[in-house]
This record gives structure tokens, sequence and C-alpha cells, in this order.
């Protein structure tokens, strides 16, 4: 086997374009290792013929297209008209979409394809999939984005897709110790993914480089591809703790406030950023909407199958949301626009915040994902996140800080994302 599949997606494009590297090489090194690492449990489709023979396809016509033959893995929530898409649920088992999800056709359509899909948890929330965290099988890779992340970081696929409605692109990528994003929601397309919360549903890339990031959503926006500008000047950072701060462990904490220095050090102009008074409970708020949302999103499942639904699922989501009054997720949904506008008013003092991307280390055990505090919040104020990784915690296992932009900056995010992952080590 050679090593192609430790590649990021843009190096893995470089070569792919000069001929250097051919797309079926490259899906061979994933499958080999993919085999080879069966342990990780990051896929629950893949079909070898199939995705051979799309790479030779790719090869006979020269790898044409942004991606040229560059192998994606799919968060199994996402339609795929030639593979199973199963929502991480017996309900779905074998189920066959009758089309490809947007994302899926406009990789499609840049030249990608599509090595499998991985493993959800059930419809994208809290009960677990089988993957392990492939650093430490005890450990919880994180959710719902699970295989994606497992996959990209155990160089199984050199990018994939996950979904974020809570926290599940940005925390799974940071406990995998990979790069993660989510976009500005409204900026990728979510028609063919299963519908959980329509007011915070948001597709994510998980990937090992921020170029990885900037080729992929050329591809999904259809857009020229603008390469990361990493000749500008020191960002203006705002730490941001969050009201969640409590909830972060102590090298959580200690990370983020050594980050801080060593960014103010390197000439960012760093300044303390705190929520108003009136959203320092926004998290019940995105609660109530998810909660709310996902209920009535999931009302086949709930009133036909409720027998194949896990409890956790019920307990914590369906039967809540269901007896939640229309007034309070009216409410959640007002002060959500009210926070939002207040994201608005805290970006014109800063280009950027600096937060934690999880509470701490991947959780021992495997039946729970990991706690979202650190990620809903932006979720529901529609903004773009980024996290990079950045040392590991006391366990040996990764940690992450993320960066936050303004709506609709997401170019911004990344090009100050670039000058700070120069400092982190």
């Amino acid at each position: 086997m050679s090593d192609s599949n430790r590649l990021s997606a843009a190096e893995a494009v470089v070569r792919l374009s000069s001929g250097a590297l051919t797309a079926e090489q490259l899906i061979r090194d994933c499958l080999d290792r993919i085999a080879e690492r069966a342990s990780v449990k990051a896929w629950i489709h893949l079909d070898a013929e199939q995705s051979l023979a799309e790479a030779r396809a790719a090869d006979r016509a020269g790898r044409p297209g942004l991606l040229a033959g560059l192998p994606i893995g799919v968060k199994d929530v996402i339609d795929t008209v030639d593979m199973p898409t199963q929502h991480g649920s017996p309900i779905y088992a074998g189920n066959r979409p009758f089309a490809d999800a947007a994302c899926v056709a406009l990789t499609r359509m840049a030249g990608g394809t599509i090595l499998g899909k991985t493993v959800t948890t059930e419809f994208a929330n809290r009960f677990p999939g089988a993957t392990v965290h492939p650093q430490n099988p005890a450990h919880t890779p994180g959710g719902s984005s699970s295989g994606s992340a497992a996959g990209v970081a155990d160089f199984q696929v050199p990018l994939g897709f996950g979904t974020q409605t809570g926290g599940s692109t940005i925390r799974p990528a940071a406990f995998c110790g990979v790069v993660g994003y989510k976009p500005s929601f409204g900026e990728f397309s979510r028609v063919g993914i299963k519908l959980q919360c329509q007011n915070l549903d948001t597709l994510g890339l998980i990937c090992r480089s921020l170029d990885d990031i900037a080729l992929m959503r050329a591809a999904l926006i259809e857009m020229p591809h603008r390469r990361i500008d990493r000749g500008g000047g020191a960002p203006r950072i705002g730490l941001c703790r969050t009201p969640g701060w409590d909830k972060a462990d102590a090298a959580t904490q200690a990370l983020v406030e050594r980050t801080a220095s060593r960014l103010a050090s390197a000439g960012a102009n760093v300044t303390e950023v705190e929520f108003a008074a009136p959203f320092r409970d926004i998290a019940q708020h995105h609660r109530r909407i998810f909660n709310y949302e996902a209920a009535h999103n999931y009302a086949y499942e709930h009133r036909e199958h409720r027998g194949r639904v896990s409890a956790v699922l019920l307990d914590t989501v369906l039967d809540p949301g269901a007896a939640l009054p229309l007034a309070d997720y009216v409410e959640a949904l007002e002060t959500a626009e009210a926070f939002r506008a207040h994201l608005d008013d805290l970006f014109a003092a800063v280009d950027v915040l600096l937060t934690p991307s999880a509470a701490g280390e991947a959780p021992a055990g495997l039946g729970s994902t990991g706690d979202p505090a650190f990620n809903s919040t932006w979720t529901l104020g529609w903004v773009p996140c980024v996290t990079l990784p950045a040392g590991t915690g006391p366990k040996g296992l990764p940690l992450g800080v993320q960066l936050v932009g303004g709506r609709f900056d997401d170019e911004k995010l990344l090009d100050a994302a670039a000058w700070v992952e120069t400092r982190l080590n």
C-alpha cells in the first residue's frame, strides 16, 4: 500500500490533477486502510467495486473537474441514489433514495467520487452509532458525524460530509484531532438531507486542512476556487468563554487562555467578549427550537414506528418537543433572532471569536457522544465556525480550539484561521 490516503484533500487534488496520482490508486489506498482499520467502524456502507469503477472512469477521462476524482465520505443522513441511506435507524434499513442530495450531486459534478456512507448516530441525534475513537476505542469519537470524523482522522478518506444541528460537526472533529467547518446557515444546500430542525440543520465538512475547506466550498457553492489568503495581517480576536465556560474542563480552559495569550504576543488584538445579559441562557432557547422542530419533523417515525425509536431520542427530544407549547417555541425563535443581531454587533469590533471546540477530550465510554455546550450557541446564531487541532489533553486525546466568524464572513474566518493555525504550536 502506498500512503496517498494520508494526503489532505487539497494535496490529493494537486497530485490527481497533475497525473502524479491516479484516482484508482487513491481509492485503493483508502480501501486498504479501511480494511486494515475495520475496528474503527467508521462506515455503514461500502462498495469497493463501485468506487473503483468510478475511479477508473475518472482516470480514463483525465480526472476532470475541481475535485479530479477525490474520494468523499458521506454521512448516512445524506441521500445517495446508488447507495442506501439509512439514517442510523432500523426504520430505514436498506432504504434507497430516488435521487442524490444536492451536496452529493455537486460533488459528482465537480469530479468527486463517493467512497461510501459513514456512520451517524440515530437521525443525527443522541443515540450513538457503532464508530469508536480511532486513537482509543474505549472513547467516543463524538457525534453525530462520528463516522466521517473517525474516518478522516484515521486516514481512511481525505474528507467527509457531516451535519450540525447542535455540535455534530465541530465536536467530533475536535475529539478526533482534525479540522471541522460549519458554514454560515444557508450557504450550503440541505436538499436531500434528512431534515431534523429547519432553523438549525447545517451541512458541514470534516477534513485535514483549511485548504480542503476552501476547495470543497467552491464545489458546493459552484464558485471559483478561492484559495485562503495567508498573507493578511493579524486579526482582531474576541476571547469568548461563553456562558457555558464552567462546563469546560481545566485542560480546555487553560488551552483557550494560553492560545489567547500566544496570539496576542504574535500581534493579534485580543479583547474579552461576553454575551449581553438577555442571552446568557441562550442554550435553553436552542434546546426548545431543537426539540420542537425535531418532534414535528419526525412525526412519522414518532407516530408510526415508536417502538423502533431509541428511548433516549423519545425521552430527551421527541416527547418533550411534542409537549412544548407553541408560545414557548415562538419565544425561542424571537430570542434567536435578537441573539443574531447581538452577534452582528459583536463582530463590528472583532474579526473572529476564540472559544472552546468542546468541553474537553473525547469522553470515555460509548454511551454518549459528548456535550454540545460550546457548539449549539453558534449553530443557533447561524454563524460560521472552524475547529483546529491544538494539542492533547491529560489522557493523550486531541483538544481543539474553535474560531467563530460573522454571518456570511466565511472567507474572512478561513483567512483568520490560517493566521491562527500557524501560531498554535
